[in-house]
């Protein structure tokens, strides 16, 4: 699940998307309307949520929530903001917001939000993603193959949901970088190799093929019907 961070203050949006990614999803940080529109053209079907401040530099919160509706009706926006009076608080429920958060708050009560929204969300009729003799519950974060318990640290959970949304497909280092890191991340690190590294080999299992595969020059792809060798 990839989530939009819209903040201009930087130390709160790097506080909401290390804790965010902390918890396995993927995030993507925009500090102002104009650089977010443009992160939603990369992230687009892949996004689960956005978390939107109103006190925007350039454009208001909720004019960007109205372009937000017009490209998707059903995606979650959670408004946190400090703006805390009851006239701030309407507005931005009946502009289309789905929940209205206000500045401080407890970062337990955000992510329970997150979660509840998540649940709710139009397009999301299960959790629990399946391939093969693989599983992933996208919520409570649990993976299993063969019905063996996955031991995964955040990064790994949020490929390894990009790998089971897009089985058989390649997909790209730039791909997994922009979804599962940040947007704008150093496109010359070799993370990605090394954390498809650590994912692959806690999916091996004794006696099963591989699943995670190697494309020389393109990428790797999930192999939903995993074969030998």
């Amino acid at each position: 699940m990839q989530i939009l961070v819209v903040e201009d203050d930087l130390r709160i949006a790097s506080f909401l998307a290390k804790g965010i990614a902390a918890e396995g999803y993927g995030v993507s940080v925009a500090h102002d309307a104009e650089q977010a529109i443009e992160v939603l053209d990369v992230v687009d079907a892949d996004l689960s949520l956005v978390l939107l401040d109103l006190g925007l530099p350039g454009s208001d919160g909720l004019e960007l929530l109205g372009k937000i509706r017009g490209r998707d009706t059903r995606i979650p926006v959670l408004i946190v903001t400090a703006r805390q009076s009851t006239t701030d608080k309407v507005s931005g429920l009946d502009a289309g917001a789905t929940d209205y958060i206000t500045k401080p708050f407890a970062f337990d009560e955000l992510l329970a939000r997150i979660r509840a929204a998540l649940r709710n969300a139009g397009q999301e009729t299960s959790t629990v993603l399946t391939v093969g003799d693989l599983s992933y519950d996208m919520i409570t974060k649990q993976a299993t193959r063969a019905g063996q318990t996955l031991d995964l640290s955040p990064k790994e959970w949020a490929l390894l949901e990009m790998f089971m949304r897009n089985p058989n497909q390649i997909l790209s280092r730039v791909q997994i970088l922009n979804r599962v890191w940040d947007y704008g991340f150093d496109p010359g690190s070799n993370i990605v190799d090394v954390y498809v590294g650590y994912l692959r080999r806690k999916l091996n299992r004794p006696g099963l093929p591989a699943l995670i595969h190697t494309v020389r020059g393109a990428g790797y792809r999930l192999l939903a019907r995993a074969k030998d060798g």
